[in-house]
């Protein structure tokens, strides 16, 4: 951790890509570890896909049957990793920071908004499939659980689903590209909780690191750009990136 610190310390342009084990330690799990959501629950994973999504009917009855009868999302909180990247932000470090994940738990830590870019969308967030209609996620929950088993686009009448990116539909080309040009400019791509395997938000890291950034991965198991890392950093994230940020002292 010492390591990673002083590099942190030394940084002046922090670009940081976040993935789901930032937000374990909120009570998230993962998609596809052991006791992942999509592992315990493949009926998720199917409507995880638009094109299955938008064909069957059921899948989305299933779909929004289970969001409004859970609360995983509604009562998880940001932990000390996620107000560590706060604290990196309100040290003037921060260039972007990129996620993974659709939780919208570094928000709710207090990231600036701005400095935010969610890759993969937010299921906090419900949008239309048509048109440009798009509301919080608890607007539609409420419908379903008043009698509306699929619920249409109060707009022109389409389908709703959550604003997350499914399999099957591509990346928000202005997000990537704000992604990839931070990349390009930090002088330190930090991973976190992510093992940099999804494509194609995992090549910012070899791409900062190859214009020049260093580059420190946070993360409790090996990831596919290890060898290009300058500082690897084990252990539980919530435990710790404050001491690599600055928040806790080492």
């Amino acid at each position: 951790m010492a390591a990673a610190r002083r590099v942190v310390d030394s940084a002046e342009r922090v670009t940081v890509l976040t993935g789901a084990g930032i937000s374990t330690d909120s009570g998230l799990p993962d998609f596809r570890g052991p006791k992942g959501l999509w592992t315990r629950d493949p009926e998720a994973e199917r409507a995880s896909n638009i094109d299955v999504y938008v064909s069957d009917p059921e899948v989305r009855r299933s779909n929004w049957a289970r969001r409004a009868a859970g609360a995983l999302w509604a009562e998880v909180e940001p932990n000390r990793g996620h107000e560590a990247l706060v604290h990196l932000e309100r040290r003037g470090k921060l260039h972007l920071l990129i996620t993974q994940n659709v939780d919208e738990l570094h928000q709710r830590a207090g990231s600036d908004p701005e400095l935010v870019v969610e890759i993969h969308g937010t299921t906090r967030k419900v949008q239309c499939l048509s048109c440009d209609y798009r509301d919080d996620m608890a607007v539609a929950l409420e419908r379903v659980r008043a009698g509306e088993e699929d619920p249409d686009c109060p707009r022109c009448g389409w389908l709703l689903k959550s604003a997350t990116v499914s399999f099957g539909q591509s990346l928000n080309h202005l997000d990537l590209a704000r992604a990839e040009r931070a990349a390009l400019e930090c002088d330190l791509f930090l991973a976190v909780g992510t093992t940099l395997a999804v494509s194609p938000i995992n090549m910012t890291a070899p791409v900062a690191a190859r214009s020049g950034a260093r580059l420190v991965i946070v993360n409790g198991e090996p990831t596919e750009f290890d060898a290009l890392a300058d500082v690897l950093v084990g252990g539980s994230i919530s435990a710790v990136l404050p001491v690599i940020c600055g928040l806790d002292v080492l």
